[in-house]
């Protein structure tokens, strides 16, 4: 006797992961996973069909892993938001995608920003954007590639274009789309005038998806799909989402919950039930995958600072975190990790800055600054989530690859001065998808939606609470926001 089942997809900037989940419980049946190839900042792209190809090997992976026979009824993608996929009329790919993290259209950007107004611009959509926004990377494409513009039928985002592979369909959801830079998610409205100021005059309403609603079905995977991915007919596909916004549903957050997420990018956010507007433009006031809003702050450098740290001092992320656990309670030194530019602030051109170091100072120490800058970054941006009034009262959570070194979670209390939680999730995006999946096959609407992520709400895995550390953390950050403002840290011709 088969299982009913669903499928739930992360596609990142670095690899496919898929999960496959009982639909009457939530109960995890298998996994799999496949990379991607990798890319790295200022131009950071990646070719649409290589995410097709890990898809399904990630996807035949995770059914193989079941011990059952499967019966699977939905399936959900969430992906790396902002990312920009161009289609021909014939729905060919034109070129490689520009991915969230390429900033070679930070030029174009401040041009636009100069040209509607960063107060305008945050009034109408919520964010202010940056060169990690669609609306950045179509820009940079009107500049250097005009002529593609002529043969661009429609303009995807990540997870859209996996949708449209699998249906046919050319939708995409609110959580995604309020991530373009044109999209204005309280009138639920494209802002077809912002792309004539990135990209020229054309239709582009005819060009843009159709966006649809929490618990809205896609469509039905198409038989040459359901055989590649080895699935039976009449399989529905809901609309997917934003990878954070994933995560987020898929570990039953709350609003005024702390999310923080320590992968590729780094992330602050909770959820709330009115729209956030930041003219500051440190918060992103994007909306969620449950008809709310997503108010968050991102970061460029997270995981990939640790992974430098440890071949700088010559060990891996154990060693690492072990070093970083064992520093003293001394004050420095201090590490602004901005090494790849940074997305908040939006300092593109910007480098890490390394500061404090004594001819006292020790690996230990070094270590502890390594891990520690970035969460560092997260905690301003929870300064400037409660600077527009955002509500931050409830538990802490940690997710993402950094999130599974002790020396992380540690440091993260400490610096909260408060118990953080790392959810027994090892995927939150995918084990998200799932649960919108499961809520497209019982058809069921936005309120059944956020009822089934309540009750499939994951256990704790870690609890960790605040060390006697002895240090002055209100001097450190201090210190590291004097740091991090410095100009000296913006330098274009860095290697």
């Amino acid at each position: 006797m088969s299982t009913a089942a669903v499928l739930g997809v992360d596609s990142s900037t670095q690899s496919c992961k898929v999960e496959v989940r009982e639909l009457s419980t939530g109960r995890l049946l298998g996994r799999g996973s496949a990379p991607h190839p990798p890319a790295f900042p200022p131009c950071s792209e990646q070719q649409p069909r290589e995410w097709v190809s890990a898809f399904v090997a990630a996807a035949r992976a995770a059914m193989a892993d079941c011990e059952q026979q499967l019966d699977v009824r939905a399936i959900s993608v969430a992906a790396q938001c902002h990312g920009l996929v161009l289609l021909d009329e014939r729905g060919e790919v034109l070129r490689a995608a520009k991915l969230w993290n390429d900033t070679t259209g930070s030029p174009n950007l401040a041009r636009l920003v100069d040209r509607i107004g960063a107060r305008r611009w945050v009034m109408r959509i919520g964010s202010l954007p940056t060169a990690a926004f669609t609306i950045a990377k179509l820009a940079w494409i009107a500049e250097h590639e005009p002529g593609l513009l002529d043969r661009v039928a429609t303009l995807l985002l990540p997870h859209d274009y996996l949708t449209y592979w699998l249906t046919g369909e050319r939708v995409t959801d609110r959580s995604d789309a309020s991530g373009t830079g044109y999209f204005d998610a309280v009138a639920g409205q494209w802002i077809t005038s912002y792309l004539d100021l990135a990209a020229g005059d054309r239709d582009w309403a005819g060009k843009l998806p159709n966006v649809l609603g929490p618990a809205d079905a896609a469509g039905t995977v198409r038989p040459a799909p359901a055989a590649e991915l080895g699935l039976g007919a009449d399989v529905l596909v809901a609309a997917g989402g934003g990878d954070q916004h994933a995560a987020y549903l898929g570990l039953g957050l709350t609003d005024g919950d702390q999310y923080f997420s320590i992968g590729t990018s780094g992330v602050v956010a909770t959820s709330s039930r009115g729209p956030v507007f930041d003219t500051t433009g440190a918060v992103d006031g994007v909306a969620d995958m449950t008809g709310g809003y997503l108010p968050l702050m991102s970061t460029l450098n997270a995981a990939r600072v640790s992974d430098r740290a440890a071949v700088l001092l010559g060990t891996d992320l154990g060693g690492l975190a072990e070093l970083a656990l064992a520093a003293g309670p001394t004050q420095g030194p201090v590490l602004v990790p901005f090494f790849d530019g940074e997305r908040t602030p939006d300092r593109p051109d910007a480098r890490g800055g390394l500061l404090d170091i004594t001819s006292q100072t020790t690996r230990e120490e070094l270590a502890r600054a390594f891990v520690e800058g970035p969460l560092l970054s997260l905690l301003s941006g929870r300064d400037s989530l409660r600077a527009c009034g955002v509500e931050l009262g409830g538990a802490a959570t940690a997710v993402g690859g950094g999130a599974r070194s002790r020396a992380t979670l540690q440091l993260l209390a400490d610096l909260l001065d408060d118990e953080v939680t790392l959810p027994d999730v090892d995927e939150a995006t995918a084990r998200g998808a799932c649960i919108q999946a499961a809520a497209v096959a019982a058809r069921t609407d936005r309120a059944g939606l956020i009822d089934l992520a309540k009750r499939w709400l994951p256990d704790a895995r870690e609890r960790v609470a605040p060390r006697a550390h002895g240090r002055d953390l209100a001097a450190l950050r201090t210190r590291w926001a004097s740091v991090a403002q410095a100009p000296i840290l913006d330098n274009a011709g860095a290697r």
